[in-house]
């Protein structure tokens, strides 16, 4: 009895400590913008840096890749952008865009420290679809969400992406 007792202590202990060894969010926030005028697609994508740093490094809380700091390593950014061909594209008319970091930046603290990617891709032909993938983080973690908020000129959508709807298609 008094073993079964001690069983079920901890067990409630260890459920207890798993969501404060969690990070709290699992989601990441894509905001892509089209201006026909300028025939240019701007996105901006926000990816918590526990999670980056969980898949690429195996390990939340390791800091050795420096994302947006000074001492980043040279590494960093193509096995960040190795990991992002897998599991988040643009296709615009059909064709794959090529991801390249324009510019990139953190914010936030602690465990809310986010990295902001910005991509741009000036002079594409009239855009009459959009594809997009978003799954990041879905290898990593089944609850992960996608938002992706899609701003079209004057015109608005949002989606929400994840494991079971990785990829949508706009028509415009």
């Amino acid at each position: 009895m008094l073993q079964h007792f001690c069983a079920i202590g901890f067990l409630a202990l260890l459920g207890a400590s798993i969501p404060a060894l969690a990070h709290p969010l699992r989601l990441s926030l894509c905001e892509i913008e089209y201006e026909s005028a300028s025939r240019t697609v701007t996105v901006s994508l926000r990816l918590f840096l526990m999670d980056i740093n969980e898949a690429l490094l195996f390990d939340p809380n390791n800091n050795e890749l420096a994302f947006g700091q000074v001492d980043e390593a040279p590494e960093a950014e193509k096995l960040l952008l190795d990991y992002l061909n897998d599991f988040f594209y643009l296709k615009a008319d059909g064709q794959r865009l090529e991801l390249t970091v324009k510019s990139k930046r953190l914010s936030g603290e602690g465990d809310n420290v986010a990295l902001g990617l910005l991509f741009e891709f000036p002079e594409l032909a009239s855009l009459s679809s959009l594809e997009i993938k978003n799954a990041v983080f879905t290898d990593l973690f089944y609850d992960q969400n996608n938002i992706v908020y899609v701003h079209i000129d004057n015109e608005s959508k949002s989606l929400m992406l994840n494991k079971k709807t990785p990829i949508h298609t706009l028509n415009f």
